[in-house]
């Protein structure tokens, strides 16, 4: 019943049916909410009123989906969502505030503190890359730290020094260059040596 539901839902999205796609926020099932959430969002009237109370969600991919979809709503605040207790969620929000045009001090301060103390190297990582994103000079030291993490979270905080220029920056990716794992040497070589 549900798996129907949920595809006249998704249906919903394409055909333009606000009404179905409104009546599935308060479905049961968490799948279908954050379908409908998804149909919302490509008709056209997902509202931050509407997105808002889905962050807090008992599902996680009803969380998730509405974190995602918090990128074009900036009022709709998500940076606690660092620390949901599914770390897809928390990985989700790393990407929806390195996607937004503008961000707080609140959620600058918060990447930057997650970036190098988040418990979950792949937080870690999606927090280095929205720094890098974002291209906030307060965010270039948390960056920097990222640069000596796990090999996944190097790769990342290397490439997320794109937006930066300095001392620090120049002796980071040079270092980078003799790192043990084969990809940051070669993000380094190529924010270095940009070919073309």
């Amino acid at each position: 019943m549900s798996d129907n539901f949920r595809f006249d839902v998704i249906a919903a999205g394409f055909s333009g049916d606000t009404a179905i796609a409104l009546s599935a926020l308060t479905h049961e099932d968490g799948m279908v909410r954050a379908s409908a959430l998804r149909a919302l969002a490509r008709i056209g009237t997902l509202t931050e009123e509407i997105l808002l109370p889905f962050i807090r969600d008992a599902h996680n991919e009803v969380r998730r989906t509405a974190v995602e979809l918090a990128a074009t709503f900036p009022a709709v605040s998500v940076h606690q969502c660092l620390d949901d207790s599914d770390i897809f969620v928390a990985e989700m929000t790393a990407w929806c505030l390195g996607e937004r045009t503008s961000v707080s001090d609140i959620e600058i301060n918060a990447l930057i503190d997650r970036t190098t103390s988040h418990t979950e190297a792949i937080v870690r990582e999606a927090c280095a890359a929205a720094l890098g994103s974002l291209g906030d000079e307060r965010g270039l030291s948390a960056i920097l730290a990222a640069c000596s993490d796990k090999p996944a979270v190097r790769r990342r905080a290397i490439l997320a020094l794109a937006p930066f220029e300095g001392d620090e920056v120049e002796a980071a990716l040079q270092r980078a260059l003799e790192d043990k794992d084969w990809q940051v040497r070669q993000n380094a070589e190529d924010l270095l040596n940009p070919r073309g």
